[in-house]
């Protein structure tokens, strides 16, 4: 990946370099650190590779596995399911510290050298603690940028180029850019390989809520799936990850096709039940017809599976017939 020294508070965009080591004497050099990474505007400056890392939500966990780094996680936390089958043996020696993010009291029993966090607010007084607290004590933090929201720092739109670009910078603060070039390279051919259906298709993103819906909108995860799987998404003219959208204009946009995250708090199962049971929805035809694509929540969120979240989307189109 190339790189340059960072310098000022310049904001980063999708395409800004992936990480900046700084030359301190031939040995630094050689290594790579120190390394600085300007990171959702958190400066981040690593001396060396991270050795005791936690994880928390399951996009870190299992960037840090498909980087064969397991053996540096020292926990796992606020995962959102298994881990795929792929990474189950290399998943098996890590505990599991909290089924929630960990409070600060928590992280620092367990003597990280960084948290390495899937969201922003993971880094919080009530959750693993502050950036600012954590950098006193000797503990560096990490977000997956693609969760950055601030102006400036948050993609816009995400693309797999820069989900890509992100397992780049991760490779390289962690020490392993080669591991990191072998899995976008094999990500890359994977994602190349995928044929988009091209019959057209409108498509809800329904990703929680009853009353009031919870759907994906036209510039996150959600989209960049969507999109690269032949999708129309009914809610990208809204400028956002995910928005609420209201039933009725969801029956006005009647989708062709319903993609379903399913979640352990919020089943696709469940949400299948409410459309059905909800008059609403009932009559739509793709809800009489059951038009519907299921993708785990894990694989909704910028990380290791958007790829095959892509391909297992075209690949349930064609068992609906389209």
């Amino acid at each position: 990946m190339g790189a340059v020294i960072l310098t000022g508070c310049a904001s980063p965009t999708a395409a800004s370099p992936a990480a900046t080591p700084v030359a301190d004497d031939a040995s630094a050099a050689a290594s790579g650190y120190p390394i600085t990474v300007d990171n959702c505007g958190t400066e981040v400056t690593l001396e060396a590779a991270p050795e005791r890392v936690l994880t928390v939500k399951s996009s870190t966990l299992e960037l840090m596995l498909a980087l064969g780094l397991a053996d540096r996680v020292i926990g796992s936390a606020f995962s959102d399911g298994p881990v795929p089958d792929e990474y189950a043996d290399a998943a098996s020696g890590i505990d599991v510290v909290s089924d929630k993010v960990p409070s600060q009291e928590a992280t620092l029993a367990l003597e990280p050298d960084l948290v390495f966090a899937g969201w922003e607010s993971n880094l919080s007084a009530e959750g693993a603690g502050e950036r600012d607290a954590l950098a006193k004590l000797g503990v560096a933090s990490y977000v997956a940028p693609a969760a950055c929201k601030e102006e400036g720092y948050m993609p816009d739109p995400l693309t797999f180029d820069e989900v890509f670009r992100e397992f780049g910078e991760a490779g390289d603060l962690f020490g392993v850019p080669d591991a990191a070039a072998d899995l976008v390279a094999e990500q890359r051919a994977d994602l190349d390989a995928i044929e988009p259906n091209d019959d057209g298709l409108t498509a809800l993103w329904y990703s929680s809520g009853d009353d009031t819906p919870y759907v994906g909108a036209g510039i996150g995860a959600p989209q960049m799936i969507m999109g690269a799987a032949g999708l129309d998404n009914i809610a990208k003219d809204v400028h956002d990850t995910w928005t609420s959208m209201s039933w009725e204009a969801i029956v006005d946009a009647n989708p062709d096709v319903i993609v379903l995250v399913d979640a352990a708090w919020n089943t696709a199962d469940q949400k299948i039940a409410h459309l059905e049971s909800n008059p609403a929805t009932a009559e739509l035809p793709a809800v009489k017809e059951q038009r519907y694509v299921v993708l785990d929540f894990p694989s909704t969120e910028a990380g290791v599976r958007n790829v095959g979240a892509v391909a297992s989307t075209v690949e349930q189109l064609g068992a609906l017939g389209f």
